[in-house]
């Protein structure tokens, strides 16, 4: 575990094949870890996503998860993935010129030319310590993508782009610093939101949401 340069207060543990980043960052939660901490491996054997479905997690993707303790008050942090989706979208683009070709795709996804390039899984937990604890997990496709017919995927490969894992990290640390900085604790979240729609795919379309109780269509 190292301090990141150039982000004051903000640790980063490098791990190699583990079940999940979520998961080795909430057990360190529980042990009182005090936040502000990244924590990525090269390989997720257990890799999670929305809704108890698995997360392919080979090697040469990044999969990174932040641990954040008392990030804001409670009633604000239902809209911490609007903050997440624009560090992300951001760290993307400073690393490679995708501005015009990525979106965001409610609630969880980052598109690249209309394929999905990259999820994120936020948990949160009592740490038993009389704190809560807020997991953030981010993993984005830099070699592979999965195989899958019904919901088109890409990586930074396959689009022609040659990023690192590594060097996408040292992005998205800088960026989501930054992102948090912005929202401060739920205070600036108006600002977030016009970031976030800016960057949104099918406003004012047509969108079926899946629930775990069903499902809802509208426009969004």
């Amino acid at each position: 575990m190292r301090p990141i340069a150039g982000l004051d207060g903000w640790r980063h543990l490098e791990l190699g094949a583990v079940g999940s980043t979520n998961t080795e960052a909430m057990e360190l939660a529980q042990k009182g870890d005090a936040g502000r901490l990244w924590v990525t491996a090269t390989e997720q054997l257990a890799g999670k996503a929305r809704r108890g479905r698995s997360w392919v997690s080979k090697p040469g993707n990044l999969y990174a998860s932040l641990l954040l303790i008392d990030p804001a008050p409670a009633d604000q942090l239902s809209n911490l993935p609007l903050v997440v989706s624009v560090a992300l979208f951001e760290a993307l683009c400073s690393v490679a010129p995708l501005r015009n070709l990525l979106s965001i795709k409610w609630p969880n996804d980052l598109l690249l030319d209309g394929k999905k390039l990259s999820g994120l899984l936020l948990e949160a937990s009592s740490d038993g310590h009389g704190r809560n604890a807020v997991v953030i997990g981010c993993g984005i496709n830099c070699l592979h993508a999965p195989d899958n017919p019904m919901y088109p995927a890409t990586s930074l490969r396959d689009e022609g782009y040659t990023v690192g894992a590594g060097s996408l990290f040292g992005a998205l640390a800088i960026a989501m610093e930054d992102a948090l900085r912005i929202w401060d604790e739920g205070r600036g979240f108006k600002m977030i939101r016009q970031q976030w729609l800016e960057r949104a795919k099918g406003v004012g379309e047509h969108i079926t949401a899946r629930f775990s109780d069903g499902d809802i269509s509208g426009i969004f």
